[in-house]
């Protein structure tokens, strides 16, 4: 089966960037076997358990970032209590730190600054009452001019008097915290999850991105055909209309300094209205970083049905509804999405993360929703590359502790171009590129291989020496391999001319390309 990509006559500039496979923007053509597929990490080991007093089964927010040869994490530490008809929370909610020096084994530092049950033998960084989700998302500034004592920043949701909004925080060491403004920087939107903002080195601004509640209008079919329009009419803090239909989604807004925002506006989509997204998690992808990459928690509710009792936890599912059914019907899992200008978001609508084959702590409202970052941490087989890590929430609202489970998969790896055995095809939108050597992300079975072979871009018809007959099979798995022809892998010649990549797959994923120097 061949799927066509529109395909615009002006070639597209790559430069020498990184291009990963996430979406069909270098696609003109996928035929035979042939196919974007989305990837799903793999569950490791624990990486944190929220077993301390001050933190326990409802801890959540998590937030993970590399600095400077450490790893810091930053986290809701709070418990629910429940009965058959309440919940409620009496050890109070903080903000809590972790940190590591592999992103795998983490300890929590006795940081000496917030008193709990009268001592500060704790690694609580701040007291999380004031701020209404008990969430706060760090991260460290990477604006050349940004001033010392605000290297890193982070937003917190506050209320005071008649004003609720996001105040904006500075903090010299991501340890100790203040407010750099007298009142909030962003005032529009739900804002009750975690409420995100960065420096975008590639277009030197800040970007935000937060939740906002909606009302469908009911003569609109596609809600989200266009934004902020398409029969969505924003929902003031607490209005709620009697037969309306509500949903949540994520607005996004950009700045010069982090105090003034624009008008917050909603994002995006390829497709119709997903499901209900919870957080977004969106961040510049390190190692291309015009890509964004998104990780939001599907929220998807259910009545309560015999088929729900066939899930996991059914008696702690019971008596979940017996507070308010959707807590117990109710699932969560994770997403992924990816956007090029942090406006319009390619969202798949299969999942990325799976509640997977558990008998417990995986199947409920609450579970499955992943960190914001992404790190890189040693593989597990000696001698092979880093691969990625991300972090996910097990067990919300059981026990006394919550869990943060340890995901990875291979660099780049998110999404790939797939062929089976039998073969598929790849080719490519013309482009025009800078560098020297075609470099490739990909894995092959020991039966299967790549091969890659430049066109003309208006005659669709091999370059001379540049031919599938004269590409040496690309063979194995590797994260940089080399492309090369019979006459080598030099393609200094053809920089700045109008190409095409024509790819053939058998048994084979393609992640990403790059031309370098």
């Amino acid at each position: 089966m061949t799927q066509c990509r529109s395909n615009s006559d002006v070639p597209i500039d790559i430069g020498s960037r990184l291009e990963l496979m996430v979406d069909d923007f270098l696609i003109a053509r996928l035929s035979g076997g042939a196919e974007l597929r989305l990837n799903r990490p793999v569950p490791r080991d624990v990486a944190l358990r929220t077993d301390a007093p001050w933190e326990g089964n409802a801890s959540g927010g998590f937030t993970v970032f590399q600095d400077s040869g450490r790893y810091r994490m930053y986290y809701r530490g709070q418990h629910f209590d429940y009965s058959n008809t309440a919940l409620s929370t009496p050890r109070g909610k903080f903000i809590c730190y972790a940190e590591s020096s592999d992103g795998i084994h983490w300890i929590k530092p006795e940081l000496g600054l917030v008193q709990f049950n009268g001592s500060k033998k704790n690694n609580i960084i701040m007291d999380a009452e004031p701020i209404l989700n008990g969430m706060f998302a760090p991260f460290k500034d990477g604006n050349p001019a940004c001033p010392p004592d605000a290297r890193y920043k982070s937003y917190a949701l506050m209320r005071r008097g008649d004003v609720r909004g996001l105040w904006a925080y500075k903090s010299p060491d991501g340890i100790y915290w203040s407010e750099m403004s007298d009142g909030p920087v962003i005032t529009q939107g739900l804002l009750d999850t975690q409420n995100l903002a960065f420096w975008d080195a590639e277009r030197g601004e800040y970007r935000d991105y937060h939740r906002n509640e909606f009302r469908f209008a009911q003569t609109d079919e596609e809600p989200y055909a266009s934004h902020p329009a398409g029969g969505r009419q924003r929902c003031e803090d607490g209005e709620r209309l009697r037969g309306s239909r509500y949903g949540r989604d994520i607005l996004t807004a950009t700045s010069s300094d982090f105090i003034h925002w624009t008008e917050p506006v909603y994002v995006n989509y390829n497709q119709g209205r997903p499901n209900e997204l919870y957080n977004n998690q969106i961040t510049p992808y390190y190692r291309a970083p015009h890509l964004f990459l998104g990780f939001p928690a599907r929220y998807v509710e259910r009545p309560w049905s015999e088929a729900i009792e066939d899930l996991p936890e059914v008696e702690h599912r019971r008596m979940r509804a017996n507070i308010s059914e959707r807590y117990g019907t109710a699932l969560t899992d994770g997403m992924f999405m990816s956007s090029r200008d942090g406006h319009n978001f390619n969202l798949w609508p299969e999942s990325f993360i799976r509640p997977g084959l558990r008998p417990r702590n995986n199947w409920t409202y609450g579970d499955n929703f992943q960190n914001w970052g992404i790190v890189t941490t040693r593989s597990a087989f000696t001698g092979s590359p880093d691969e990625l890590s991300i972090y996910v929430g097990d067990g919300y609202w059981r026990g006394e502790e919550g869990v943060l489970r340890r995901y990875t998969l291979r660099v780049d790896g998110f999404v790939s171009v797939q062929a089976p055995l039998s073969g598929g095809e790849l080719v490519t939108k013309p482009l025009t590129f800078s560098g020297r050597e075609l470099v490739l992300n990909f894995s092959a079975s020991a039966a299967g291989g790549i091969q890659v072979e430049l066109l003309r871009d208006q005659m669709n018809t091999p370059i001379a020496g540049f031919g599938l007959e004269d590409c040496v099979e690309v063979l194995g798995d590797d994260l940089e391999r080399v492309a090369r022809w019979t006459g080598g892998p030099d393609l200094s010649g053809l920089t700045g001319a109008p190409i095409r990549l024509r790819f053939i797959l058998r048994d084979a994923d393609l992640y990403s390309i790059r031309f370098r120097a």
